[in-house]
């Protein structure tokens, strides 16, 4: 089973960036057809790091036109939904681990506006989402333990993606997957075959020395893939 390759969209994250040259790396992602900016929010409970609140997105936010993809790693996400919204979260992602409510969370995401979508951690199964799947308009699969930038990739993710795309197409959803960790030029074809229709790309892009060419060199290994 596999997407088709003209949907894949490819979402730098700015987790991995050098702050110090926010502006100008943005612009380049921007201009080399970065589809979404993927911002990863943390609160050190969720998982161990601490990352931005809405006042640092709320200032990024004049600074590229590219929709925001706002994932939310923190205990109770349903307090900060507004906030992340208006500070300009096009997309707000939270975990099925961290709601103790996760359908009412999803319909409070909607009623901002924005795309709601859940993820799941390594150890959760897809079919912890199957109640789920009519809801929401993406699925973030966590390849990496979520907290910190530049792990590897963990392999079985992949048939994590392939799984959702089955149930999808199976009832006829028209909601996306995407995949967040580790993700590379040795993996991305792979995952784009597998079902995925959203990239998550952290140190594979900023981490070059030339984070615009990076990408697009990226998306040529993926117009390649069939």
């Amino acid at each position: 089973m596999s997407s088709n390759p003209a949907r894949v969209k490819i979402a730098p994250s700015l987790l991995s960036a050098n702050f110090a040259r926010i502006a100008e790396q943005i612009r380049a992602v921007e201009e080399a057809g970065a589809d979404w900016l993927h911002l990863d929010v943390m609160d050190g409970h969720f998982v161990p790091n601490l990352t931005w609140g809405p006042k640092i997105i709320a200032d990024l936010r004049p600074l590229t036109r590219l929709p925001f993809d706002c994932h939310l790693m923190i205990d109770a996400p349903e307090r900060y939904l507004r906030d992340y919204r208006e500070a300009g979260a096009d997309s707000i992602t939270v975990h099925w681990e961290a709601c103790r409510h996760a359908s009412r969370t999803i319909q409070q995401i909607k009623e901002t506006g924005a795309r709601a979508g859940i993820s799941i951690n390594p150890a959760t199964t897809v079919a912890s989402l199957d109640e789920l799947l009519d809801d929401v308009d993406l699925i973030l699969v966590m390849s990496v333990n979520p907290g910190f930038g530049g792990q590897r990739f963990i392999p079985r993710s992949l048939e994590k993606v392939r799984q959702l795309r089955v149930r999808l197409e199976e009832r006829g959803l028209d909601c996306a997957v995407e995949v967040d960790g580790g993700v590379g030029a040795e993996n991305a074809a792979a995952l784009v075959m597998a079902g995925a229709d959203i990239l998550v790309m952290g140190s594979s892009i900023f981490a070059a020395p030339d984070p615009g060419a990076a990408l697009r060199e990226m998306r040529g290994l993926l117009e390649c893939v069939r």
